[in-house]
């Protein structure tokens, strides 16, 4: 680990983060998208993969997404290479892959490590339960899902098998966007 590296890792310890608004990921494009952009909106985190047994859940995420962001639901897609290495490719493969074969909408975020020690700090904060010990522990697979309220607090978590058009998983979406 290098120095500045060493210094930020420090600072996350000594300052924790509280909410997903107080993180600043780096987009599929390469830039730095601070996610407090997303303050006031109801955003569902997924760790996805192009050559997983769930990839075809980028289709009805899509659709999940055009039938709620309108009322202010937001998808973040993070790439993550972490489960049989079922998602190999560069962010720029994985923004092709995603726009040509399932019309992706959604902001799409670089590749980071989503389980074990090398995680990202927003993953070490998703799974820690974001202050909610029920919803603590690793992430199990691809395509696993974290809902997170307008204030930038962890609601909600749901395993890979759940689907995104599901009745469990867009109740708790109309329920946090209904939310004051």
């Amino acid at each position: 680990m290098n120095f500045v590296a060493s210094i930020l890792l420090t600072c996350l310890m000594v300052i924790p983060m509280s909410t997903l608004h107080d993180f600043t990921i780096e987009t599929i494009d390469g830039k730095q998208r601070n996610l407090s952009e997303y303050s006031g909106k109801v955003v569902l985190v997924v760790n996805v993969a192009s050559f997983c047994g769930y990839t075809k859940q980028y289709a009805t995420l899509e659709e999940l997404y055009q039938r709620y962001n309108k009322q202010g639901l937001v998808i973040l897609g993070i790439p993550a290479n972490d489960f049989g290495a079922q998602e190999p490719g560069t962010n720029d493969e994985i923004a092709a892959f995603c726009s040509t074969k399932y019309n992706v909408t959604f902001p799409m975020f670089g590749k980071m490590v989503v389980k074990g020690s090398e995680k990202s700090p927003l993953y070490a904060w998703l799974t820690s339960g974001g202050g909610n010990a029920q919803l603590t522990g690793e992430v199990g697979w691809n395509f696993e899902k974290f809902l997170i309220g307008k204030n930038g607090a962890v609601i909600s978590r749901y395993k890979s098998n759940v689907e995104p058009l599901s009745s469990q998983l867009t109740a708790a979406i109309e329920a946090a966007l209904a939310a004051k």
